[in-house]
């Protein structure tokens, strides 16, 4: 194996046990092993689908990034549940519901997905389609129909953090 096939496979088998830890929340050793045996074969099965810079992706710059994301973005989701709240208990129920577009400064497709779907999981908008750097945002209060401030208001808050992460 390569050097760098290497590194895409250590990346693919760190990337599967991470996700197993977390899914299975565990802390029995027999399970642990079983993941990290299970993460081990579908890694060699599948290692070139994850990604073409292997361990390169698990930079510190990276990791420092993705460490001050997940505090952020899970504020940005109690806003908006509580937004959403506020208007579904309003007796006026004061929505105004539309799609409108924004544009992304994202360039890879995997930091695309990551903004549509940190868009998506924010109670509130949903992301309905990408195309280029064109996003289409199903949003329950339309503040602006205007490209950029859409972008702005929507999108950019993400964008400083995920740039850092996927770019």
């Amino acid at each position: 194996m390569k050097s760098g096939n290497l590194s895409r496979y250590a990346y693919a088998v760190i990337a599967l046990f991470l996700l197993w830890i977390v899914l299975t929340s565990t802390i029995f050793w027999q399970e642990i092993l079983a993941g990290l045996a299970f993460s081990i074969i579908i890694a060699a099965l599948t290692y070139s689908l994850f990604s073409e810079k292997g361990m390169g992706n698990l930079s510190p710059r990276r990791m420092v990034y993705a460490m001050g994301y997940i505090p952020f973005f899970l504020w940005e989701v109690v806003k908006a549940n509580f937004d959403v709240a506020y208007r579904v208990v309003h007796p006026d129920m004061p929505i105004k519901p539309g799609i409108v577009e924004i544009r992304t400064e994202m360039k890879s497709d995997i930091g695309k997905l990551g903004l549509a779907n940190s868009i998506t999981l924010t109670p509130g908008t949903l992301t309905m389609d990408i195309d280029g750097d064109r996003m289409f945002i199903h949003w329950i209060e339309v503040e602006t129909e205007d490209i950029e401030g859409a972008s702005m208001a929507i999108g950019r808050k993400f964008e400083r953090y995920l740039k850092g992460i996927f770019e």
